[in-house]
């Protein structure tokens, strides 16, 4: 397939109520796995690549290295390949449409775009994250690939108290609709566990919603039936992964815990 037509495949996944499973992965060698395991797409996790890389999340990994990881993936595999692309490694639309433009180039066919500011505070408001998300479609247009934009807000992780997750849904849906309007393609909202307030948002955006995989989010039946379109695991696969390396090497080694 086209990368063009990998695009659109990856967006026909997105079903409401039959959700696309994304076990995110870092490296082109988890995507082999995965694939030949029966995966539909490939999905990378900011943190997992950035932590498999010796970074720490949030931007810290150079921007070439995870150009490159994304190459690697693209190369490796033939399924759609969307990557977690943080904050763009940039603040203005112009610089974050140039760095989008150097993903498009390298093959994927989708993103991951957070609204916080990452190394600073708080979001970007509504209208700053609009006209950023409306570059990324600009420059996807042009290059010709009907990019898959996941829209992801961090309202919900930046509140840790999840009883006061209720009184940001009105903010998340106003969001979403802005997203959409300047050409997302999905909302992605990572946090939010609650299954009623998760109803709320599937009926309330237009958009596909993804749901991240977490200690105390609903099971991925209920997810569906709740009519989320997507469920992404995250940095879980990382830390099962690694946490399975050490206990490996344990074993083999003898070697005791701390």
């Amino acid at each position: 397939m086209t990368q063009a037509e990998r695009a659109r495949n990856f967006a026909d996944l997105h079903v409401p109520g039959r959700p696309l499973v994304l076990y995110n992965i870092w490296d082109a060698g988890g995507a082999k796995a995965i694939a030949e395991a029966g995966a539909k797409a490939i999905a990378t996790g900011s943190w997992s690549v950035a932590a498999a890389q010796g970074y720490g999340d949030g931007q810290a990994i150079p921007l070439d290295l995870v150009l490159r990881i994304a190459l690697r993936i693209v190369e490796t595999v033939d399924l759609p390949v969307t990557i977690d692309f943080e904050g763009a490694y940039a603040e203005t639309p112009e610089e974050v449409a140039a760095n989008v433009q150097r993903l498009i180039e390298v093959g994927a066919i989708g993103l991951n775009f957070e609204d916080q500011v990452v190394g600073g505070n708080g979001l970007h408001s509504t209208e700053a994250q609009a006209a950023r998300i409306s570059a990324i479609r600009q420059a996807a247009t042009k290059a010709g690939v009907p990019f898959f934009i996941n829209a992801r807000t961090d309202l919900f992780l930046k509140e840790k108290d999840r009883g006061k997750h209720a009184e940001l849904i009105a903010e998340a849906t106003e969001r979403a609709a802005a997203y959409a309007q300047a050409g997302a393609s999905g909302f992605f909202v990572p946090g939010l566990v609650e299954p009623q307030l998760i109803g709320k948002i599937c009926k309330a955006v237009d958009l596909p919603v993804n749901i991240m995989a977490m200690s105390g989010a609903p099971t991925h039946e209920d997810l569906a039936s709740l009519g989320v379109a997507r469920i992404s695991h995250g940095p879980g696969p990382y830390f099962t992964a690694v946490a399975s390396l050490a206990e490996r090497f344990r074993e083999a080694t003898g070697a005791k815990t701390g």
